[in-house]
């Protein structure tokens, strides 16, 4: 029947990113979730979500879980920052720690909890090699890579920077996010070929220089009111061009997120709110099919 059959799961959200939380540390033997028991979990009738996380015993001295994270079409992402919030926030009022790490397959993530409540997450340094992002071909230089949609002479978009946080990015710089079909676009981008592993695909809009506007296409979720990992994509892209500080408010449908891009050890650190909206237990009769 698969691992999510009747198993309890907790939803919350992440300033309007849906993540759904399975803990399976204390199961027998916990198995890997299926890209069809993935899907079939985000159905109408499960727990519609963006990301799924899935926490696992640890397998490294000094990590509080491993964590295995899937978008709601069944594949799987290397990055959730707003995902990492949640189940941060989770298992610290679970063993009562301020600060926690996470193995993901971004490599440790430390997490902790900050006086007002919301938590950090420490995401790592970004990646700006083509081969590193990844990129089908050679770009020397990433803050601006040849794609475009639309005529030629007249692109409706154009001359992304490339970045990955553990996962890939495409920024595109914008006057208004808002005036442009993401829906229809996002779909045609995140699967272009220049992408091997498809692309979150972000329209981004410098403020200040203290402050960014994002919309996302989020790899494998579609369009999303947040996108933790977008967000510090974004504002690393805004720096790298000199447009911004390397500390600034970036703000998503969802809400705000603050991110600094840190001097000292190049770390992209995420701070922003996560909320519990409820718990429930899968229906084994979801995912009847899948185990098929």
């Amino acid at each position: 029947m698969g691992v999510l059959a009747n198993h309890r799961y907790v939803k919350m959200n992440g300033i309007g990113n849906e993540i759904v939380v399975v803990d399976l540390r204390k199961d027998a033997k916990p198995a890997t979730i299926g890209a069809d028991e993935a899907r079939a979990a985000a159905k109408p009738a499960g727990a519609p979500y963006d990301q799924l996380m899935a926490l696992y015993p640890p397998r490294l001295a000094g990590t509080d879980a491993y964590v295995r994270i899937y978008n709601n079409d069944g594949s799987e992402a290397g990055a959730c920052g707003n995902g990492m919030r949640c189940i941060a926030s989770l298992v610290a009022d679970e063993n009562g720690k301020r600060t926690l790490a996470f193995e993901t397959a971004a490599g440790i993530l430390n997490c902790w909890r900050n006086a007002d409540g919301r938590f950090t997450v420490d995401m790592g340094a970004p990646r700006f090699k083509w081969n590193e992002i990844p990129l089908a071909e050679e770009f020397r230089d990433t803050r601006m890579i040849e794609l475009q949609i639309g005529p030629i002479d007249n692109p409706v978009l154009h001359s992304p920077s490339a970045v990955s946080m553990g996962n890939p990015h495409a920024i595109f710089w914008v006057d208004d996010v808002a005036a442009y079909d993401l829906r229809k676009f996002g779909p045609l981008l995140e699967n272009h070929p220049i992408f091997p592993e498809r692309a979150n695909i972000t329209l981004a809009q410098i403020v200040s220089r203290e402050h960014i506007i994002i919309r996302t296409w989020e790899r494998g979720a579609g369009l999303t009111r947040a996108c933790g990992s977008a967000a510090c994509a974004a504002a690393v892209a805004a720096a790298r061009l000199r447009r911004t500080e390397r500390k600034v408010k970036v703000s998503l449908p969802g809400g705000d997120l603050d991110i600094e891009w840190r001097d000292k050890d190049d770390h992209v650190l995420m701070t922003g709110a996560a909320e519990l909206e409820g718990e429930g237990v899968f229906d084994a009769a979801l995912f009847e099919k899948a185990a098929t």
